[in-house]
C-alpha cells in the first residue's frame, strides 16, 4: 500500500508569511493584514479573490476555534496550491471566537478546491498543536518568524500523522 506524505505546516510557512505582534485592534484589520502576507505568491493568481473567499467564509461562520487560536481560510481557484501565513498578534483580538475568548495567533490557509481534504488535515494539525498550552504560549512568545517555524516544526515531530 503506497504512503502518502503528510503536509506540515512548518513547511508551508516562509519567515516572510510570519508575523510577529500584528497589529490591528479587529478582526478584519487582523485578517486584511495576514491576507496582504500573501501578495506576490506564486500559489497566488487573485490577492483580491482569496481576501473575498476568507471574508465569504468568516461570514458562514466564525473561524475563531477557541484558546486564542483563528483559522481563517478558504477554497478559490485563485489558489492553485495550498498555502499559508501565520501571525501572532501585538494585543488580544475579538474574533467571535467559540469559546469567546479573544485571539493572539492565526493561521492562514488558502487552497484550490481539489484540497480539500489537504486543507481539513492542515486546519485539524493546528488545531491540535495549539491546543496544548506550553506550545501556544511559546507561539505567543516568540520573537522571530523563524522561531515560529521552529516551534511548530518542534511540535509537529511529536504529532501522529
Amino acid at each position: 500500500m503506497p504512503t502518502t506524505q503528510t503536509t506540515k505546516l512548518n513547511q508551508l510557512l516562509r519567515p516572510e508569511r510570519v508575523r510577529i505582534r500584528l497589529s490591528g485592534t479587529t478582526k478584519a484589520e487582523i485578517i486584511n493584514a495576514l491576507v496582504d502576507l500573501l501578495d506576490g505568491h506564486e500559489d497566488i493568481d487573485s490577492l483580491d479573490v482569496v481576501r473575498n473567499a476568507i471574508f465569504d467564509r468568516e461570514e458562514m461562520m466564525s473561524t475563531g476555534v477557541g484558546k486564542g487560536l483563528g483559522l481563517p481560510h478558504a477554497k478559490t481557484s485563485a489558489a492553485t496550491d495550498t498555502v499559508a501565513a501565520f501571525a501572532t498578534t501585538e494585543e488580544p483580538v475579538d474574533f467571535g471566537a467559540i469559546d469567546d475568548n479573544p485571539i493572539r495567533l492565526l493561521l492562514l490557509l488558502v487552497g484550490p478546491k481539489e484540497h480539500k481534504s489537504k486543507h481539513i488535515k492542515l486546519l485539524g494539525r493546528i488545531s491540535r498543536l495549539v491546543s496544548r498550552d506550553p506550545l501556544r504560549e511559546r507561539l505567543v512568545a516568540a520573537d522571530a518568524p523563524e522561531t515560529v517555524i521552529d516551534i511548530l516544526r518542534e511540535g509537529e515531530s511529536e504529532l501522529r500523522s
